[in-house]
Formats: structure tokens, sequence, C-alpha cells
């Protein structure tokens, strides 16, 4: 098709305009400290994935010291004491999901650490695992084997897909997001923005905020450093009213260009897990991969440093202040 100079103009404005356009929403969940245990339920499942891990349910958790609270902060973990033997279940971990499904909905994270370390998988995220992958996917933050930056990520049943160019700070690394192609790898973004946004550069800089609005004509994520003066005030102090439209181009933009999205999403859970290098390495998933792990420089094969190195997991824990959902 050929535009003209001024359709080819109103049509670059229109999508930086549609990358910018927001709403405004008030205060719906606020979940900080000890509230989690109240908002969220440890999944103690088998792990999708298949990663040398066993999550443990609540009161496990918090016998092992995986979990534990405040009135202002939240913290869950992984077994950092433990030598695993091969043919033994995998390292102990939490899975947590919200007691409550969302739909449209604005989710700020404020995250003061996250896991880290060769082997790890950590995931910020939301679905119905009920009806995966029909409801939907949304990778928040996600990442494997400390290699920066973060990636987001939509993984839906088929016929969705992004646009080749958005406006968006990050970087388009796929576009189909249909579940069923290219080895699940989804329609993902790379934050190229800010290496701090993943892994020990994360924590290196006390970690900040990531936030996600879902609407029927786009999913954003937003990440901003904890010491970034332009981070938006509503966003960061937990304001009963945010208005998403004053918060800038968003470092992942996926718009329901070539996606209906009212139809590939239905209402999600929050889940928060951290699971390890998958067991059955034929599978291929991500973080054990044989190739994978190799390019991220870390030492032997993913289960064997898993099982035989135990302390190269104490930095393998998320520390949320707090979660706070609008709707």
């Amino acid at each position: 098709m050929k535009f003209n100079t001024v359709n080819v103009s109103f049509a670059l404005a229109s999508l930086a305009g549609s990358a910018l356009a927001g709403a405004v929403y008030t205060l719906n969940d606020s979940i900080i400290g000890e509230g989690f245990y109240n908002s969220f339920n440890f999944e103690a499942i088998p792990d999708p994935t298949d990663g040398r891990v066993t999550y443990v349910n609540q009161s496990t958790a918090q016998m092992l010291n995986l979990t534990y609270a405040t009135k202002d902060t939240f913290i869950m973990r992984a077994d950092d004491t433990t030598v695993l033997t091969s043919s033994g279940p995998g390292r102990n971990s939490v899975r947590i999901r919200s007691n409550t499904q969302y739909t449209q909905h604005v989710v700020v994270f404020d995250m003061l650490h996250m896991p880290e370390g060769c082997g790890t998988w950590p995931a910020v995220w939301e679905t119905n695992e009920a009806n995966w992958p029909d409801g939907g996917e949304v990778d928040i933050v996600e990442g494997v084997n400390n290699v920066e930056p973060n990636q987001s990520t939509l993984h839906t049943s088929p016929n969705c897909s992004m646009p080749a160019n958005t406006t968006q700070l990050g970087t388009l690394v796929s576009t189909d997001c249909d579940s069923s192609v290219d080895g699940n790898a989804g329609c993902g973004v790379q934050l190229t923005e800010d290496y701090n946004s993943f892994g020990p550069g994360f924590n290196s800089i006390d970690g900040g905020w990531y936030a996600m609005e879902r609407t029927n004509s786009y999913i954003k994520v937003w990440f901003w450093e904890r010491y970034d003066n332009s981070a938006p005030v509503d966003a960061t102090s937990g304001a009963w009213s945010i208005d998403t439209s004053l918060w800038g181009t968003p470092a992942a933009y996926f718009p329901n260009t070539y996606c209906d999205l009212a139809s590939h999403f239905d209402a999600n859970n929050i889940i928060i897990n951290l699971t390890f290098c998958e067991y059955c390495l034929a599978r291929g998933d991500w973080a054990g991969n044989a190739a994978v792990y190799a390019a991220s420089g870390c030492p032997s094969d993913c289960v064997t440093y898993v099982d035989n190195n135990p302390t190269a997991f104490t930095n393998a824990y998320f520390q949320f202040s707090s979660i706070n959902v609008y709707t």
C-alpha cells in the first residue's frame, strides 16, 4: 500500500498516541507484608515447566524459612542448604497464585529484590492455569541464569501476533504470540533500554517498580528503577487513584492490531514463582536448555549445578514491599 506524506505522518502520530493512551483507575487491592498470606495461595504442584524444583505449601515454606513477612515486606525464596541427589526431588521453592482473578486492570509491583544465580528461572506473570493457553498469559518479569535484561512476553492461543514496529522503549524479539509456534516462545520484548531490569543489576539498585496495564485495546509494561526521579508518583506511592496516560512510553507495548485481546485473554491470576533448570533436558525448556545455559557462562550443566551447590542460591529470593491492583 502506498501512502502520501500526510498519511504517513498521521499514521506515525496515531501509533505514538496509541502507545501513550491511558486511563484513570482506582485502587482495588493493596497487598503488603503479611497480607500476602491472605491474598495468595501457595501452590504445591508439579512444575508445569519441568523444573528441577519441588514447590512446597505455605506451612512447609514457613517451617523451612522459605517465606517470611513483616508488616511492610514479604519474602519468598528457594532452599539454599540442601545438596540434592540425582534421583531425588528437586530443590524446594515457592510458587504463589493470587486468590483474585483480574481482567482489565493495572498492577504495580514494588520489588526490592528478585532471585539471581545460574540455573534460576524467576517469573512474575498472569494467567488462568485452568484455561491455558486459551485464557492467555502475560509474563511481566522473566529471565534465566542472570541474563539481563528482563523480557516481557505474551503467550496465547492461535491467531494473535504483534506488529513489527510499535512505540515502546524495549526491543521486540518475536511477533507471534501463539504458544503452539516456535516452541512456545511467545511474542516477547526485551527491556534493552535498561539492563538493570533483571537479575544482579536489578538487585544492585535496590530494585524498583514494574507495572502492567491490561485493556482490550493493549497490554503495556513499564519499569522504573528505585531512584528514578522521573517515575510517576502515583505508581510508586500506592496512590488511591492513578492515571496511566501520564506514565510515558511503556517498556513493552502489545496492541490489539493483529490480536483480539478480549477473546485471547480471560480472567487471570497473578503468579510469582522461582523454578530451576528443567529435570528432563530433552524437553528443552528455557533455563536448563544446554545451549542457553552454556551461553549464560554458567558452570557444569544446569541440573548438576543446582543439585550440588545450594549456597549458590542464597540470593535466590523475591522481596516485595507491595502489590497494588487498580481497576
